[in-house]
């Protein structure tokens, strides 16, 4: 089991910080899956018990300049390991400015992931920081666990406003209440509300548009649905807040799937990273 990557290209290198700074934000453990063709970020919540889950795809083309690696076993190349984001977030933190990070997974106290920087020098002597980040390695027998997660049978699809006005939106009702409503319908209108004792409030947004998601443009199970009628979920306003706060993707596309009274799906695509979240619903 051998794994072994360098970037060299500071655009690449900045774009990989971005990305696991997201997922940092979003998560204190996750399962990084190793590929040959592919990186994942994957949190395996348990939806059915209030967790919330995520699956982020890398292309490893697109980010590192040399990638090596032996998995388990010549029927399973792939290597599967529990990381804690923030460290790898911290270790990235320490090499924007290098000339080459070189990532290798290492045997030394335990399984480490070893991070190499290369800093530039005005001296002949080359400065490099390393860091070592434990890591556990999860035997094959778990990995079922850790495959990308099927779409929801959703009713409702819709492309999200600007993330950072949601945000702001998000963090305003935060202050009012625990829970937030997502609604939306085919006429690409969507509602962010809160309701309590006191207090009524609710965000419109309208002409957002609806992806195409079937062979024919068509969108969810129901064909024939009122493009009027509204799908909604109730949420933990935690949950959709921290994966606003966390979004440094700059996704080319944003979208939204609801499967009513159920999931809310999340979806952001940005070239070569592809990030999806689920928050159950909350009675």
């Amino acid at each position: 089991m051998k794994f072994r990557a360098k970037i060299i290209d500071v655009g690449c290198l900045n774009h990989f910080t971005r990305v696991v700074n997201t997922i940092s934000k979003l998560t204190k453990t996750c399962v990084l899956r190793l590929t040959p063709d592919n990186l994942y970020f994957v949190l395996a919540g348990k939806i059915a018990s209030g967790g919330v889950s995520m699956w982020c795809e890398l292309s490893q083309a697109n980010f590192f300049d040399e990638y090596q690696l032996e998995g388990v076993a010549p029927e399973a190349n792939e290597i599967c390991l529990e990381v804690t984001p923030d460290n790898l977030s911290r270790a990235l933190r320490t090499a924007q400015n290098a000339k080459c990070v070189k990532i290798k997974l290492t045997k030394k106290h335990c399984p480490c992931l070893t991070f190499a920087a290369e800093l530039p020098t005005l001296s002949s002597i080359s400065r490099v920081v390393t860091h070592d980040i434990p890591v556990d390695v999860i035997p094959r027998r778990l990995w079922h666990d850790f495959k990308e997660p099927s779409m929801p049978d959703f009713d409702v699809s819709i492309y999200l406003p600007p993330l950072k006005t949601m945000k702001n939106v998000v963090d305003r009702m935060k202050n009012l209440s625990n829970f937030l409503v997502m609604e939306a319908n085919l006429n690409g209108e969507m509602n962010l509300k809160i309701e309590t004792d006191l207090v009524s409030v609710t965000t419109h947004f309208k002409d957002l548009g609806n992806p195409p998601w079937g062979d024919d443009g068509s969108q969810g199970r129901n064909p024939s649905r009122d493009p009027k009628l509204m799908a909604h979920t109730r949420v933990d306003i935690r949950k959709l807040q921290q994966f606003l706060m966390g979004q440094q993707v700059n996704p080319s596309k944003a979208m939204c799937n609801i499967v009513h009274k159920r999931i809310i799906h999340l979806i952001l695509l940005h070239e070569d990273v592809s990030l999806q979240y689920f928050i159950p619903a909350v009675v």
